[in-house]
């Protein structure tokens, strides 16, 4: 028996592992410290409270993570304790959690550096969509040095562990039943407190969004974002009684030419043009460019000259010079501009369950007589794209390497072959390739006399930023510049093309940025990562302008709708921009962080039913505190809680 008293050496390896993992949590922590340097608040007290909270809470993921062990121990005999069955079970998953352990950190590392922040939900959709994560990383990482360098580590941190008291302890110590009952208990009491008492939005305690993100553990993160993908409004936020919100929102969005159809929770309306002009049935083409943030374009400052086309298109479209993404990932923009709808807590619809046969701008075009097509360069499997847009009236044209669409989806799908594709990374074939495919189907609908809307989703502008060579002057794969200024050229290209079509004429281009490129800032919400260009091409030249109007992802398809002079019906919370009673405003959102900004102050709920009231200052894009405003935040409150209710009641089919 041990002569310990209070801990017994049969479980000193699992507390050598335990004060390793401690200590090289806190490591990561100081980097990413250092890393943000000119971001953190290094008070000596925040910095200390960022490293003690992180503590805790690495506690508490490492009484998850030694539980099994710890269960293991109480359970097995002594008279087995040192058997080649005892030795096999403790060398195999010392080992294999040792090097899942060490991947996690560098992962870290790498999550940090194209996300600024700790593991999230886009973690958790990395682990689900294998394919196109384990491609990505092996282009942009070399990946085959990376997981060499985590077994050598492994290795090193085994023989370190090894040559120490405690590993011969494991094997040769034993522990009566009371003294391994007494650290099962003291175990399992600390995971039913963490599990139970303690969230992950507790460790952002500081006002500095890096210092609250670095306190966090990104395991600890990972399985709270895993467990907690969606939220009730009513149950997170600050909410009012929904009659005062509905009717807030109604007359938001009240216009001279809209009618309610009826007077309970609902915003559905007839809108009526009222002008003489015959409506216009153009085709159209929707472009959500990837990660295309207003800060790349010459017209907005940037010196790098890597949006030529773009920045000559402001000059000759309708160009939104002041509109803001209402979220920070791809199916954010899909939401906002398929549905028009502010950015709900949790997950977007987009990868909800129940999120088919919603009324979608597709709805409007189908009443108009046109084919709703959706284009992507990679398997649209994919942040549950296909079955999104298949379920709402698109016909999918994607890579397809495997997955179907579900039985209840009545449309088509259509692979795109190999011999259509001149370039491909781990997201998907090229833009060059994709708006090629777009205008083939195009072509196709033309012969058939069938106008259409054609929504093509890009990729390129993404990591690992590589395209075809010989293209434009930055060489592929060194960075987010050459893919910015690849995805322009290919735009150039794509119009280039399409001038020559006998539809081009009777075609409008709508280009908008899903998001922006980065969306990290040391406030909790970081206004000018959402700032986004937006374009309307190709309509009468005396229309062309430059919309200053501060306005929203949503608002861009009721304002085309208006331009056609389009009667429809709508449930959108988006406006017509030209129309005199527009307010100017607009919605962002984390997946816990919801925000109207209405000229330069900003209203912002979290979860835990808290609120926090801001003027930002666009110059140095700093947010400073201000008393709430009631009437702000019950209308901040008003938008969110009623887009809330329509989804989760299903008043949006």
């Amino acid at each position: 028996m041990s002569n310990s008293k209070w801990f017994p050496s049969r479980f000193s390896l699992l507390f050598s592992f335990a004060m390793w993992f401690l200590l090289m949590s806190q490591v990561v922590r100081i980097i990413f410290i250092i890393w943000q340097y000119d971001e953190v608040s290094l008070n000596v007290f925040t910095v200390l409270g960022t490293l003690l909270t992180g503590l805790f809470f690495d506690i508490g993921t490492v009484s998850f993570i030694l539980f099994p062990s710890i269960i293991y121990y109480f359970i097995f005999p002594n008279k087995w304790i040192g058997s080649l069955l005892d030795k096999i079970l403790v060398w195999f998953f010392t080992s294999f959690v040792t090097f899942i352990l060490l991947f996690a950190f560098f992962a870290e590392l790498t999550f940090w550096d194209e996300f600024k922040t700790r593991f999230n939900f886009i973690a958790v959709d990395y682990l689900i969509y294998t394919h196109e994560v384990v491609s990505n990383i092996e282009q942009s990482y070399p990946l085959p040095l990376l997981v060499g360098g985590v077994t050598v580590l492994t290795f090193l941190v085994l023989f370190v562990l090894y040559k120490r008291e405690a590993f011969t302890n494991t094997f040769t110590h034993t522990a009566n039943f009371k003294k391994r009952g007494t650290v099962f208990i003291v175990a399992l009491i600390s995971c039913l407190f963490f599990a139970t008492f303690i969230t992950n939005n507790q460790a952002e305690w500081s006002k500095n969004r890096y210092n609250a993100e670095i306190s966090k553990s990104g395991i600890y993160s990972f399985f709270a974002a895993f467990r907690n993908n969606q939220m009730k409004y009513e149950d997170f936020y600050t909410s009012i009684d929904n009659k005062e919100a509905f009717g807030m929102i109604r007359n938001k969005l009240k216009e001279s030419n809209s009618n309610f159809i009826s007077d309970d929770f609902s915003i559905r309306r007839i809108i009526t043009d009222s002008s003489t002009v015959v409506p216009a049935k153009k085709n159209v083409v929707f472009i959500l460019v990837e990660s295309l943030s207003g800060s790349f374009m010459k017209e907005n400052g940037n010196k790098n000259n890597i949006t030529p086309f773009l920045d000559s298109l402001a000059q000759k479209s309708i160009f939104f010079s002041n509109l803001y993404a209402t979220g920070t990932r791809t199916v954010r923009g899909m939401e906002a501009v398929t549905l028009n709808i502010p950015p709900t807590p949790g997950q977007s619809i987009v990868k909800r369950p129940d999120n088919h046969n919603l009324f979608t701008v597709s709805n409007v075009f189908k009443q108009k007589g046109y084919t709703s097509n959706f284009f992507y360069g990679g398997d649209g499997y994919f942040d549950n794209m296909n079955s999104y847009f298949g379920g709402n009236g698109f016909n999918i044209y994607d890579r397809g390497r495997g997955s179907v669409l579900s039985d209840d989806i009545k449309t088509t799908r259509n692979n795109i072959t190999n011999a259509e594709v001149t370039f491909e990374n781990a997201w998907g074939i090229c833009d060059e390739d994709i708006f090629k495919k777009m205008i083939t189907v195009a072509d196709m609908h033309y012969k058939n006399k069938q106008p259409f809307f054609n929504f093509v989703m890009t990729t390129s502008n993404h990591r690992p930023y590589t395209y075809p060579d010989k293209r434009i002057d930055i060489p592929s794969g060194t960075g987010r510049d050459g893919a910015v200024k690849y995805t322009d050229y290919a735009l150039k290209k794509m119009f280039e093309s399409a001038k020559d079509k006998p539809w081009f004429k009777n075609t409008v281009f709508i280009i908008i940025a899903d998001h922006c490129a980065s969306s990290a800032g040391k406030d909790e919400i970081d206004v000018a990562n959402y700032h986004i260009p937006a374009f309307i091409v190709n309509m009468p030249e005396a229309l062309n302008q430059k919309v200053t109007k501060q306005c929203s992802q949503i608002d861009l398809f009721p304002t085309f709708f208006a331009l056609q002079n389009w009667t429809y019906d709508s449930d959108f919370f988006g406006k017509n921009v030209f129309n005199p009673t527009f307010e100017e405003r607009a919605l962002m959102g984390t997946y816990r962080k919801l925000v109207l900004m209405k000229q330069n102050k900003v209203m912002i709920l979290s979860d835990q039913k808290k609120q926090a009231f801001y003027t930002w200052n666009k110059a140095d894009n700093s947010l400073k505190p201000l008393p709430i405003e009631k009437s702000f935040l019950n209308e901040t409150i008003s938008w969110y809680q009623t887009a809330d209710y329509l989804f989760t009641n299903k008043l949006l089919k």
